[in-house]
């Protein structure tokens, strides 16, 4: 056979019996840039392009995701966009209606600077009357506040992230004090009858130089307090919006919105312009614009057919976007018009009016939430910020159909001076109107990972849902369906779609309700089938399960697993929730990784006395300097230089597992661990990218890895070489490292600096790696053409749409790309004639690695079940939303 191709033949189980239903977005939040400062206004410098900040999302299940960019600072486009790099779990049961962001010390930061998680400060409600502030590196809500005016229908931070305005039931708005990091009650807006239902800022004021030079021209003072709050608007649920002034809490103006039979119209959503003009939507679908010194309507628009929910500003202010119940996103924008003549009315519009451009349906259900990155700031004409023309703005929208969808929108005038570049790498068009939206896949666990895993030795699948857990058990068919994943040329056959019989197909066999305090974060089962445990933010559960004679699964808790944990986290918060778990392959050990203080806890589960004994903890991802001076970026460094920091790392051993202070700890996040098949070594890798290896046979720690720009999201041991690890990062990017030589192999340098375009521009990040073990064999191959001491490490990759196989010590090669079928003709003879002038008999001797299939989607896990048996579970989009409540319909031309 051909270098390159073995032949190989899996049986392929296509399970679609996992009833995972993700949760629907209730509310998107990009942070904010600081406020310029008036005194270095005279000296603007060029327009900059910001790097593009973190995308914050709300679910209806309480959950809240926090996605980053992965692209790198230098690059402009990014096919992955934003993934999610950490999950703060919400509390059972739970609801996030309104996200606000804000900069914790806006005064540390200059106006081009884009703050980041670790700058921001994060707060939620829920239709409660508490807001919940959330800290963002330990996962959990650091405080709350009671709004003392009932339920809380919306949440707005002025522009200077100095106040934050809570729309509360009793018709008023509380103005609370976020300075110098504090959240406490400052004062109570004149109250109203009515409930209070959005909310905006209007445009700060800058001080005048006389108050500005009160200090006697001292240079450190706050550029904050060159801005003051004038006023704020609030959308009310009697048909009215109000204008409230700050300085004496009163009512200044009264807009009154169109009524239908008597009924009280809502008013959802407003914004505010630069220069004053409010903007609203109301549930009539109505979108309008009024003149903030007279409190006079200036435009009116039947954009949409039902509830205007949401709203968002462009970046310069110019285009609105709106969006709804009736699933469309409308486009407004700004034209500039004839100025009026003399002798006209005072009250008429000078330079521009609205116009309704186009509209696009880019969901199937109800838009709760719109959000723009760069992100809009009311500031007044004279201090409007400028973005580059030749970078297309990110429109990110979600609802009810549960999925993010961020689409390019560009000015059509823009497009007229330069080419602009779409971010998303989805199109050349960069236009709302003509670009190409991207849905970004969900995945069915936290931290972007799956929520999905199997036990190989006892056939059976865990998956997870928001406070449970349900096992079924893949039973063996009598003549498995063969198909060959070298070519990938998988057909899915009917064994796996049938109802569950003996002969083949699935069976439940467990099905559990947990009591929690918070959705549930991560789980796992040991191979053998004998071990689950399951963990929320704040407690983890251990089961011993016992085969019953009808083959169904009957748990049994260890009750005294949360004082085993407790004595050993004893300093840190009283938590023994998990973030991660993972049992050694023979399912003597269970490893915890603790959630809030970041332990790695190793757990001898071999007592026949059913008691878990802890062997060791390990403090190395509580460090602070883990990272010092270890960022690579591309990895340039030699194999030497990397055995040598590995080493040096080490050395500090002793150090980290001693008593310290625990206001020197680093707080993180460990998010994957993974084990070798021979049990030997463990890595497990945190959010702040660092990633540390452990020897399990002696119970020490090994060594860290350089730390990586992006996040890794798939970590896996090849068993054929248990000390080679694979990861795989957010920008689909892939390392090797041999954990027993601590050095990067050189045969994996060819594939890590010379990855297909194809590979890493996949618009879907990878989320796991998963290794054959009839395929990844160092026997030799009679017909193998390779030295028999050098190992076929064959690995497949895999997203939430694609499954990419690719030998990691062979030639790149991406043939299995093409998204259509090489038919026969000149392509198959152009090919042919290539072989043959370069001395090649046969079509095979070219490389051939690389090769994707894409007829699965979406996955929620890929993972092999036993040697030349893959399990692929799904979970098809039309089959979620199948559940879901009937969208919006209006018929347009008949009346039935």
């Amino acid at each position: 056979m051909a270098e390159g191709t073995s032949g190989t033949t899996v049986s392929v189980h296509r399970c679609r019996f996992v009833d995972y239903t993700p949760s629907a977005i209730t509310a998107l939040a990009f942070p904010p840039l600081p406020l310029p400062s008036i005194k270095g206004k005279e000296n603007a410098a060029t327009p900059q392009r910001p790097p593009f900040g973190n995308l914050v999302v709300g679910r209806a299940n309480g959950s809240i995701e926090l996605c980053e960019w992965t692209g790198s600072p230098e690059q402009h486009q990014s096919a992955q966009a934003w993934v999610v790099k950490k999950t703060l779990s919400g509390p059972y049961p739970s609801k996030v209606d309104s996200l606000a962001l804000t900069i914790r010390y806006p005064d540390d930061l200059s106006e081009d600077q884009v703050p980041t998680l670790q700058a921001l400060r994060l707060f939620s409600a829920g239709g409660g009357s508490d807001l919940a502030e959330w800290d963002i590196q330990s996962g959990c809500i650091r405080r709350t506040v009671a709004s003392q005016g009932g339920s809380i229908w919306s949440v707005s931070p002025n522009p200077s992230s100095t106040l934050l305005a809570l729309g509360c039931e009793d018709g008023s708005i509380r103005i609370l004090s976020l300075e110098n990091d504090s959240l406490i009650h400052l004062r109570r807006l004149d109250r109203v009858k009515c409930r209070i239902l959005s909310l905006a800022w209007g445009p700060p004021v800058p001080r005048s130089s006389s108050q500005i030079n009160t200090n006697d021209g001292d240079s450190s003072d706050d550029d904050g307090d060159d801005w003051s709050d004038s006023w704020i608007v609030a959308g009310c649920s009697d048909s009215c919006l109000r204008k409230w002034d700050m300085t004496s809490g009163r009512v200044l103006e009264r807009m009154g919105t169109d009524k239908l039979k008597g009924e009280k119209t809502l008013v959802w959503t407003v914004g505010v312009l630069g220069d004053g003009t409010i903007i609203s939507g109301d549930s009539l679908g109505m979108v309008k614009f009024w003149d903030p010194r007279t409190g006079t309507q200036l435009q009116s628009f039947q954009g949409h057919g039902a509830d205007v929910l949401c709203l968002t500003i462009s970046p310069e202010g110019t285009v609105i976007y709106t969006s709804g119940v009736d699933q469309k996103v409308v486009q407004y924008s700004a034209i500039k018009t004839s100025p009026p003549k003399e002798g006209s009315s005072l009250l008429s519009r000078p330079t521009s009016r609205w116009v309704q451009l186009t509209s696009r349906r880019l969901h199937s259900h109800d838009v709760r939430a719109l959000a723009m990155w760069p992100p809009y700031s009311p500031l007044p004409p004279s201090h409007r910020r400028v973005f580059p023309s030749n970078i297309s703005p990110i429109l990110a929208s979600g609802g009810l159909d549960m999925s993010i969808v961020l689409t390019p929108a560009s000015l059509p005038t823009s497009t007229m001076k330069s080419k602009i570049i779409n971010p998303l790498n989805t199109s050349t068009a960069t236009t709302f109107e003509d670009s190409y939206h991207r849905r970004v896949a969900y995945s069915s666990g936290t931290f972007g990972r799956s929520g999905v895993c199997i036990a190989k030795s006892a056939r059976l699948v865990l998956a997870m849902r928001e406070t449970g857990i349900s096992i079924w058990r893949i039973l063996k068919a009598k003549a498995p369906v063969s198909q060959n994943v070298d070519g990938m040329d998988i057909d899915d056959g009917p064994a796996e779609k049938v109802e569950p019989t003996k002969e083949g197909g699935f069976e439940r066999v467990l099905d559990m309700e947990l009591n929690v305090h918070s959705n549930i974060v991560t789980g796992a089962i040991s191979s053998n089938g004998r071990w689950v445990a399951v963990s929320d933010w704040y407690e983890t559960k251990l089961f011993k399960l016992e085969t019953l004679n009808n083959g169904d699964l009957k748990p049994k808790r260890i009750r005294n697993l949360t004082s085993v944990l407790q004595s050993q986290i004893q300093n840190s918060p009283p938590s023994t929730g998990a973030s991660g778990f993972t049992f050694t392959p023979d399912s003597t050990k269970l490893i915890v990784a603790t959630a809030i203080s970041a332990h790695i806890l190793i757990l001898d589960l071999s007592s026949e006395a059913d008691t878990p004994r802890v062997l060791r903890k390990f403090d190395q991802h509580r460090t602070q300097n883990a990272t010092v001076g270890r960022v690579t970026k591309g990895r340039k460094q030699t194999s030497e230089d990397v055995e040598m920091e590995a080493g040096s790392e080490q050395d500090g051993e002793s150090g980290s597992e001693s008593e310290e202070d625990e206001a020197e700890r680093k707080t993180c996040t460990v998010t994957r661990m993974a084990t070798s098949s021979d049990g030997q070594w463990l890595a497990t890798t945190d959010d702040q990218s660092r990633t540390h290896i452990f020897n399990l046979d002696a119970i020490q720690y090994e060594c860290v890895l350089p730390s990586f720009p992006h996040p890794v999201h798939a970590l896996a041991f090849d068993p054929s070489d248990p000390s080679i690890l694979v990861l795989g990062l957010a920008n689909n990017t892939i390392q090797v490292y041999d954990v027993e030589s601590r050095q990067f192999p050189p045969w994996s340098y060819n594939l890590t600096h010379s990855l297909p375009q194809r590979f890493t521009q996949l618009h879907d990040s990878l989320i796991g790696v998963t290794f054959d073990s009839s395929t990844s064999s160092t026997t030799p191959n009679p017909q193998d053409p390779k030295p028999p001491s050098v190992s076929r490490r064959v690995a497949l990759f895999w997203g939430s749409t694609w499954i990419c196989k690719v030998q990691l010590d062979a030639e790149v090669g991406y043939s299995g790309f093409d998204k259509k079928r090489r038919r026969d003709g000149k392509k198959k003879f152009f090919h042919k004639e290539q072989n043959k002038k370069k001395g090649s008999s046969k079509e095979g001797d070219q490389p051939q690695n690389f090769k994707m299939i894409t007829q699965y989607r979406p996955m929620l896990l890929v993972d092999f079940l036993a040697p030349g048996e893959l399990v692929v579970v799904e979970r098809p989009l039309v089959d979620v939303l199948a559940k879901l409540p009937p969208a919006f319909f209006k018929p347009k031309y008949g009346a039935t």
